[in-house]
């Protein structure tokens, strides 16, 4: 076994890790709600303030700071 022999196996298995990071982010379907909610995550403190306040929406939050 060459160098050659051994670029070949970590390109395919490169190609192959690859291919499952995309299966998962795109092909599962049970992960787009866990995506959803992770995504929301920097707007829940925003959304828990504006509900303690009172508030409906991020104007009239602005208006009283």
């Amino acid at each position: 076994m060459d160098i050659n022999d051994l670029r070949s196996i970590v390109t395919v298995l490169s190609m192959l890790s690859f291919l499952g990071i995309v299966w998962w982010a795109y092909g599962v379907k049970s992960n787009k709600k866990r995506f959803e909610e992770a995504a929301n995550l920097p707007f829940a403190d925003e959304e828990t303030d504006r509900a303690e306040l009172g508030l409906s929406s991020g104007d009239e939050l602005r208006k009283t700071s």
